[in-house]
Parts: structure tokens; sequence; C-alpha cells
């Protein structure tokens, strides 16, 4: 077995972050829950955008959770698939419009 920079296990210690400082870990594990109870948002949409966030930022331990948590609130893989082809719909049309940028800088140096 290879090592890898990450180790699915480290998620189980996501909660460590706030062993220097947890007066801070705990503002923000207060606000994380409450934006992840259901609102207009049902709890397993928000787990879907969380999901494709997940895919967007390339964090293997969210896509790891979040993974999971889709499936205990219901979701298919299917819709899963697809909100992770949103997510990269955006990231791919982010990549693109920045090429607008290029496009111009190249014109002002005159190539």
């Amino acid at each position: 077995m290879h090592d890898t920079y990450y180790h699915p296990k480290d998620l189980a210690h996501f909660a460590d972050v706030g062993k220097n400082r947890p007066e801070l870990a705990e503002k923000f594990f207060a606000w994380y829950n409450a934006v992840f109870e259901d609102g207009v948002l049902s709890a397993r949409e928000k787990s879907l955008i969380a999901l494709a966030v997940a895919h967007a930022v390339q964090c293997p331990y969210c896509i790891d959770a979040y993974s999971t948590d889709a499936l205990e609130k219901g979701a298919d893989l299917d819709q899963m698939t697809e909100a992770v082809h949103v997510a990269s719909a955006i990231r791919g049309g982010a990549s693109l419009v920045h090429g607008v940028q290029m496009r111009k800088h190249a014109e002002r140096v005159g190539m």
C-alpha cells in the first residue's frame, strides 16, 4: 500500500483542530452544525451541495464525509453523480471564463 498525504482515518480527528483554541472551534462547530440543519433547504439537499463543493475544492476528507452523509440522508448515486457534474461544470466554466482575461492581456501586449 502506498502512503499518501491524505489518510482517511484522519477525518475522525477533525475535532482536534480545537485543542489549542477550543473557544474558536466551539464557535465554528456550532455554526457548522446549524448550517446543516433542515431549513429552507433540506439536510439532504445541503449534503448534496456539500458533496459538490467538496469536489470543487478537491477535499478528499469532505468527499468521503459527504458521500456517506448524502447516502445516509437518502440521496442515491445518480443524484450524487449529478451534483458532482454540476460542480465540475461550474469549475470548468470558471476556468474557461478566465480565458477572457488571457485574451485581453494578449491583445494588450500585442501578440
